[in-house]
């Protein structure tokens, strides 16, 4: 194993002391790509990748969409910030957050407070965020598509928050791959230590 520098930015004090960084949190709109990129990302570092979404459905029994509409928005939310939390107490991890998780409080607190966790924004136009979930194979089923005003305004509701995160990472004409070196390399040239295995010393 080597260690390698990595940097954060406005969720860290102005002049942070050296840290090693365990695990990487991809926050983004859907459509951002972070579980595509997230996999990619963990097998670069030879850590573990976990979508927040997919451990919340297995242990509750249920999908997102029935989560959300039984339970309601709020306490969906109190609940996913649990799974964020258990996450963020793992190491040698890349998570890949809900799009809405980042709307909690508590959950922003987490993140923010936790030194050894590097938060990544993926970012792309909305327009082309919309597209790629257009061409996802559930796109059918999602009815958030159809309702453009209303999902511009939580695009941009939920923008600061995305911004607030250590690295912003452009994804627009990328393909996962080369998303996922370009974290990489972004990391390599910052200000954290961070445990990569050998095969990502030529990345």
């Amino acid at each position: 194993m080597a260690f390698f520098i990595i940097q954060a930015t406005s969720m860290q004090p102005e002049h942070p002391s050296p840290r090693t960084v365990q695990r990487i949190v991809l926050i983004g709109f859907m459509g951002a790509g972070k579980s595509t990129i997230g996999p990619i990302l963990a097998e670069r570092l030879g850590w573990r990748f976990v979508d927040a979404d997919q451990k919340l459905e297995s242990e509750a029994g249920a999908t997102i969409a029935d989560l959300f509409s039984t339970l309601g928005e709020a306490a969906f939310r109190r609940k996913e910030a649990g799974v964020v939390a258990r996450l963020c107490a793992t190491t040698s991890t890349v998570v890949a957050l809900g799009g809405g998780a980042i709307e909690t409080e508590s959950t922003r607190t987490l993140l923010s407070k936790c030194s050894d966790t590097c938060v990544v924004f993926l970012q792309a136009p909305l327009d082309v965020l919309i597209a790629r979930c257009e061409q996802q194979p559930n796109a059918a089923i999602r009815p958030v598509l159809r309702q453009r005003e209303a999902l511009e305004q939580r695009f941009h509701a939920r923008l600061p928050h995305y911004q607030s995160a250590h690295l912003t990472i452009s994804t627009e004409d990328l393909e996962p791959g080369s998303v996922a070196d370009k974290i990489l390399h972004r990391l390599l040239e910052s200000s954290c230590a961070i445990p990569l295995y050998q095969k990502a010393i030529t990345i």
